[in-house]
């Protein structure tokens, strides 16, 4: 039996709060939703870097970010370095990719076969931060003109991408369905809504009354009594730039779930796609973000920091025939490369042949894994040194060498108001977190290694930049001569193979 075909969806910035499936009550999807209820729902999934490209890089490999230096937004990504797909093509897999996913350097495939679009990112290392000058604010970094300029909008950047990014898709599923390559198929497609800029068409901003956009639970914080990153973070994305009145907040807020409907509208079309041309019943859907959103909650923005709004991401898988469910146990995107070798060769894959930090998510429904901590790694803008996260149980602690550990209980706490780590009946628990950080990480060392990547990094991009320009950046190719009719195809060959179902073959002597 051939193994089922894998369709991985991915979005950018996607706090699971922001979903109904996972409580909230004014943002609506119903495709999403109908999915989740047909699906492994994991109710606390985790990011293991609050930034695209490291958290990227590090679902690619199932590493953490500290392990393949995937550090920032310009992190070089190693052409060596195993990912899914590498593992998932040498499984017998089809591998193609379609969207975003921010890889850096000259590799801009990384064991995909086929890129059926450009990055909507730059693939050099212009986005080096510097943890040795934090004063100076990174020019290229987003400001609060996303939430000040939030609205309608006809068109922009982001729809133009993700335009295509579904469209092609679309596309895709059907040229799988008509292939006669039998291989089974891993298509990650990967959409940059509802990422910032706040803006989206009157058709999904309407779907809205403004008046029910619900305002942040949390509300800000005085500067002076933020914890040390989150005034790190006002700097570097200037929020306190322009006032963060009510009506820019709503307006902010209002656009974001208009784009969260937009993406339930394109994650409709794959699926019915899928349906139309066959291929649901063999195909196991994975959907998940690549991090969170703070929308304005304690007067934060953006992502970069470690508390869930901003570090827990949805995540749900629907495998044909096995039992909706929701799992409790903490995961995160390092467990998606072991889940999906462990689709490819029926739980029997081992040859790993480079360290895996993650677990396939098929041991936990085999109730074969205890729990284990989950770890977070902010490595760039924002940060001044390794910032640390470890999530085990109800327990989330974080960890930066300059500031103050956080402690909190997620259950009692869930909005991270009580720091616990001042208080002294929970200094037995401090201390088991402190013992996991130190087994896991060695932070001077961890420190030093990404103060030099930054340098070495700075000073390519400033060499680079001189002269001729040769980009990294992806090029699609089309090859016009092998699409619809030409004169050196089989006219009947290519009728057959390009009509789903196929036509019946007609006896010529009939």
């Amino acid at each position: 039996m051939q193994n089922p075909n894998i369709l991985m969806i991915m979005v950018d910035q996607l706090a699971a709060q922001a979903l109904p499936f996972y409580g909230h009550k004014v943002v609506k999807t119903p495709h999403l939703s109908k999915l989740a209820s047909e699906s492994v729902v994991f109710d606390h999934a985790y990011c293991n870097s609050p930034l695209c490209a490291p958290s990227r890089f590090s679902m690619m490999s199932g590493q953490l970010p500290s392990s393949i230096g995937a550090y920032d937004n310009a992190a070089y990504f190693p052409a060596d370095v195993p990912t899914l797909a590498h593992y998932l093509r040498a499984l017998g897999y089809q591998t193609s990719l379609c969207g975003k996913m921010h890889f850096v350097g000259p590799d801009q495939l990384h064991g995909f076969e086929e890129r059926l679009t450009t990055d909507i990112y730059p693939s050099d290392f212009g986005w080096v931060p510097d943890w040795e000058d934090f004063q100076t604010r990174p020019s290229w970094y987003h400001n609060m003109l996303s939430v000040v300029q939030a609205g309608k909008c006809e068109s922009s950047n982001q729809l133009d991408f993700d335009e295509e990014v579904g469209f092609k898709a679309v596309r895709k599923l059907h040229d799988l369905a008509r292939t006669e390559d039998e291989r089974p198929f891993f298509l990650l497609t990967s959409f940059t809504h509802p990422h910032d800029p706040f803006a989206m068409t009157s058709e999904y901003w309407d779907r809205y009354e403004h008046d029910e956009i619900d305002m942040p639970e949390v509300k800000p914080f005085p500067y002076a009594e933020l914890d040390a990153h989150s005034q790190r973070l006002h700097h570097v994305s200037a929020m306190s730039d322009y006032e963060q009145t009510e009506a820019r907040v709503r307006n902010a807020r209002h656009a974001y779930y208009a784009m969260i409907s937009y993406i339930d509208d394109k994650v409709g079309e794959l699926l019915k796609t899928l349906k139309l041309t066959g291929q649901a019943e063999n195909t196991i859907i994975l959907f998940v973000a690549d991090h969170g959103e703070m929308l304005g909650e304690r007067g934060m923005w953006y992502k970069m920091s470690f508390f869930d709004r901003s570090a827990r991401i949805p995540m749900m898988m629907h495998v044909p025939g096995l039992m909706a469910q929701r799992i409790e146990q903490p995961v995160s995107l390092v467990d998606i490369l072991p889940t999906l070798t462990d689709i490819a060769s029926d739980g029997l894959f081992r040859d790993y042949v480079a360290p895996i930090d993650g677990s396939s998510l098929f041991k936990i429904l085999r109730n074969e894994l205890p729990h284990r901590p989950v770890y977070g790694e902010m490595l760039a803008e924002g940060a001044i040194a390794p910032l640390l996260m470890i999530r085990q149980g109800n327990f989330k602690y974080v960890y930066s060498k300059p500031d103050p550990e956080q402690l909190y209980d997620l259950n009692t706490d869930p909005n991270e108001l009580n720091n616990l780590a001042t208080q002294a009946e929970f200094g037995e628990t401090l201390n088991t977190f402190r013992q996991l950080l130190d087994k896991q990480w060695d932070n001077d060392t961890l420190h030093e290694k990404v103060l030099a990547s930054q340098r070495k990094r700075r000073l390519i991009d400033t060499a680079l930049r001189q002269g001729k320009h040769s980009p990294w950046d992806f090029q699609p190719f089309q090859d016009a001569s092998s699409r619809f009719m030409r004169n050196h195809l089989d006219l009947n060959v290519l009728e057959r193979t390009s009509r789903f179902p196929n036509p019946e073959q007609v006896d010529p002597e009939r």
